[in-house]
């Protein structure tokens, strides 16, 4: 059976999500953030060397990162749901939204995050310093890039309902921490209608809600 190695407020929620959607049985195991760094407990280096989540066991096998979870249960346990058939466009669409969301969308939103903590961590007498290269971070390179790539994420919905065409696939569930994410920080989805209305589709479904149930507050959703 599947194992979710799952921490609060975190990518594995999604992770949760795809194994509702699919029905499969599956375990929690629980794992709390330090409030002071909002770090993942040293518990997680057992279960994988990087110490990281989302990661997942099943049986001898240990997989990591949210992409390769997705690939690893939608190909082992899928049979053939939530993924578009082979040789469609709708299945090129599928791997480019499944490795764009970590691998093109997360990096401004992480930096976003960066910035804004530093200048409240930062020693006093330095504060000015350091909200002053914040500042300046944020406004020539950040939020510019997320301009960007929220104004395509609207403009990709505006051409089918969902991601990879329209029917709904795990590129979806890939894709739902970095609106997620982005709305939650800088309330993209009231300037986007399409991203909005995404939002509203993933939050009714019942599977979606089963997994906050069973995984706990999120502070995304």
């Amino acid at each position: 059976m599947i194992t979710v190695h799952h921490l609060n407020n975190s990518r594995s929620q999604r992770v949760l999500w795809l194994l509702e959607e699919l029905e499969l049985p599956y375990e929690i195991k629980f794992y709390e953030r330090n409030k002071e760094t909002m770090l993942a407990p040293p518990e997680l280096f057992k279960v994988h060397p990087l110490g990281k989540s989302p990661v997942i066991t099943d049986g001898d096998r240990t997989i990591a990162e949210s992409g390769a979870i997705v690939d690893y249960i939608v190909s082992t346990y899928g049979a053939g749901r939530l993924i578009p058939a082979e040789g469609t466009p709708e299945r090129l669409r599928y791997t480019y939204w499944l490795h764009y969301a970590e691998g093109s969308a997360m990096p401004p939103l992480l930096m976003k995050l960066v910035f804004g903590v530093l200048p409240e961590r930062a020693p006093w007498f330095v504060k000015p310093i350091v909200k002053g290269i914040s500042d300046t971070a944020n406004k020539s390179f950040i939020d510019p890039q997320l301009k960007l790539h929220t104004g395509y994420w609207e403009s990709e919905l505006e051409k089918t309902e969902w991601f990879a065409g329209n029917a709904f696939t795990a590129a979806d569930i890939q894709m739902s921490f970095p609106l997620e994410a982005a709305n939650s920080r800088a309330d993209i989805a009231t300037a986007l209608p399409k991203v909005d209305a995404f939002l509203a589709r993933i939050h009714a479904r019942q599977a979606y809600r089963r997994a906050l149930e069973k995984g706990g507050p999120y502070a995304y959703a």
